[in-house]
């Protein structure tokens, strides 16, 4: 056990040990998708249980008692360990996010369980990360590293674990918003058709959900949940602004806001689509510009690190042993 606590606090081991895992994270990212089977069944599932959801609301005093046994949108039971913990604590008031149940819906997660695990991870985690930093650099290995300098770094561990939630969150919603982002134009483009051969909103709604599911399945359960909601919901408005809280884009809330005024105001709903199909096509198109612009920016760093260096022993090399052996 000594040898290995030895071995595992020497610097360059610990960086080998780090380098590995990066490694290994980077394999299992670029090969899940291949080994990763199709999720759009659950996610219409969801879709048909948030259906349910809603009709559940739309009846008279059974909105509570069914949040109470039946928990969110997805089944799961949210009187877990995570809401005894939270409604003890009272978490949800001492770390109150105003913002958080449109960011946990952005990021695809329903219902209040998500709520709670969310105030419970925001708990939880700084201080496991900070006992693993004050185990770490007090019993393992302190780096040679005054008092001072060790509590900021626990201290920095502990700042970090408050905020992870709220970047993971943030990272997962990005991810969504770009996914529905990149099936959306064409998505409107099978809308247009659908409209234009004289189906209802809500008949179109549901056959492009059912089509564009194997491009973006964020894509289809969205478009699912708003023809839920048109069915569901008093007012149809509310379905469309919904629409485009939850993808928080402003191609997609453009379109709603198209759809409310065809909704109203009784305005041709073809040429409306028209027009946004093709902005949101010339959107696409910008975003992919931008970021091949940024591309040359950001290989410099990897450039000068990992390409260069070899380049130079690949020229320099021959004639180096050439002058050796002279």
């Amino acid at each position: 056990m000594s040898d290995f606590i030895t071995w595992i606090v020497t610097p360059a081991n610990l960086f080998a040990v780090i380098a590995a895992g990066l490694v290994f994270a980077t394999v299992w990212t670029l090969s899940a998708p291949a080994f990763g089977g199709n999720d759009l069944n659950k996610r219409m599932k969801a879709v048909a249980n948030r259906r349910d959801e809603l009709r559940r609301k739309a009846r008279e005093e059974l909105e509570k008692s069914a949040a109470e046994k039946k928990g969110g949108l997805r089944g799961k039971d949210t009187r877990s360990l995570y809401r005894k913990v939270v409604e003890k604590l009272n978490l949800a008031t001492l770390l109150e996010d105003a913002n958080l149940k449109t960011k946990l819906v952005q990021a695809g997660y329903r219902g209040q369980g998500p709520v709670y695990a969310f105030y419970f991870a925001r708990f939880a985690i700084p201080p496991v990360l900070g006992l693993i930093g004050f185990f770490y650099l007090w019993v393992v290995n302190d780096f040679g590293l005054p008092l001072m300098q060790r509590l900021t770094v626990v201290m920095g561990l502990a700042v970090l674990g408050y905020y992870a939630p709220g970047i993971y969150l943030s990272n997962k919603a990005a991810k969504r918003r770009d996914s529905i982002m990149q099936a959306f134009p064409d998505s409107l483009d099978l809308l247009l058709i659908c409209v234009e051969a004289g189906m209802s909103i809500e008949a179109a709604l549901h056959k492009v959900a059912a089509e564009i599911g194997t491009n973006s399945m964020e894509l289809a359960e969205e478009l699912s949940l708003t023809n839920a909601e048109l069915a569901y919901l008093q007012d149809r408005r509310m379905a469309f602004e919904n629409l485009g809280k939850r993808t928080n884009h402003a191609g997609v809330k453009a379109v709603a806001t198209a759809l409310i005024q065809a909704e109203r105001y009784g305005t041709p709903l073809g040429q409306a689509l028209r027009v946004m199909a093709k902005e949101n096509r010339d959107m696409r198109m910008s975003n992919a510009e931008k970021k091949a612009a940024a591309l040359p920016a950001k290989l410099t760093v990897p450039m000068i690190l990992f390409f260069l260096p070899v380049l130079f022993v690949v020229i320099i090399g021959p004639a180096a042993i050439s002058f050796q052996n002279m």
